[in-house]
């Protein structure tokens, strides 16, 4: 039986609509069966509708008893909107197998379900930025047209074992800056939490922050100077939860551009530093971010850790 994946719109308005049906269309060509909410492609001011519009639109995933609901694409307005999300009623659903996927703005709803119900949900992508990448085609010698780009096929793959059921972990090479104290470290049994670095950072002092402890925090962002990534951090870092944790694992964060006056101050600055200020192990270049590379995730799940060196492994077991 094909398994079904609905897809609606919590967050910003589509404004790639041939993206949404690349997306579509992929999902059907690697076996799925796909519903689309009739709300996905409204559109008010810079959301995907209002907001009740998008409140609406959840609740209707929730209640369509698909088996993956993936957003359409990030952005922002799922923070506005927190307080009317009918939170029992996306946890029974879980419960009975439903996979809530997405990225980015989607920190905020993974977030408010962790801190009120202890649900599980997926950071993965989402529709337009993940499967309906591939927009332009290769050029052959400078004239002609090769093939289409496709998705990521790791990012599909890792897609493919969550809907089956047979996701397990995922392990990846730390950049060369890496800690060598973290020759062999274990870390077992550690609630797996996070997400977007930026939207993470906007919950605190909310009852939507997740209040994790001896957890596994894993963190990206995107278009933000390594400056802004070090205050965000700053601010978890004063606030006591970096502390609080057995690791913190730095995903990909990208397109930010740095200027002459950084004088050498840039992302892996950053790493260094916060590597002085906490002593828990601080592990890079998890292959998760806004970046077409990018395994998924089971935000609430509790998961192994394991270093080695370079080398890590995040491990959860079979995703059902």
């Amino acid at each position: 039986m094909k398994k079904r994946i609905y897809i609606y719109s919590p967050s910003g308005a589509v404004r790639d609509k041939a993206a949404f049906r690349r997306g579509v269309a992929r999902l059907q060509t690697l076996g799925y069966e796909v519903e689309i909410d009739t709300a996905a492609l409204a559109s008010y001011l810079r959301f995907a509708g209002d907001d009740a519009t998008r409140l609406a639109a959840i609740h209707r995933a929730v209640a369509s008893g698909a088996d993956v609901a993936v957003i359409s694409r990030g952005g922002y307005g799922l923070t506005r909107i927190l307080g009317g999300i009918h939170y029992k009623k996306v946890a029974k659903a879980v419960e009975r197998g439903m996979l809530f996927v997405g990225i980015s703005d989607f920190t905020a709803f993974q977030s408010a379900v962790l801190a009120r119900t202890g649900a599980v949900t997926w950071a993965g992508p989402a529709l337009c930025e993940g499967f309906g990448a591939g927009a332009k085609p290769d050029l052959v010698d400078g004239h002609g047209q090769g093939e289409v780009k496709l998705p990521d096929d790791i990012m599909e793959a890792c897609f493919g074992d969550l809907t089956s059921g047979q996701g397990e972990g995922a392990g990846w090479r730390q950049n060369r800056d890496g800690d060598p104290a973290l020759t062999a470290r274990h870390i077992r049994k550690a609630t797996l939490w996070g997400g977007n670095l930026s939207v993470l950072t906007s919950l605190l002092g909310t009852p939507y922050f997740p209040d994790v402890k001896a957890g596994v925090l894993f963190l990206e962002d995107v278009a933000e100077h390594p400056y802004r990534i070090e205050r965000m951090l700053t601010q978890l870092l004063h606030a006591g939860v970096l502390a609080r944790q057995k690791a913190v694992v730095l995903g990909q964060f990208t397109e930010f551009t740095l200027v002459g006056h950084d004088r050498g101050y840039k992302l892996a600055t950053v790493v260094n530093w916060l590597r002085q200020q906490i002593r828990v192990p601080v592990v890079t270049n998890l292959p998760y971010g806004h970046v077409a590379t990018k395994v998924l995730l089971p935000v609430g799940a509790s998961v192994d850790l394991m270093l080695d060196g370079r080398d890590a492994m995040l491990f959860w077991g079979p995703a059902s």
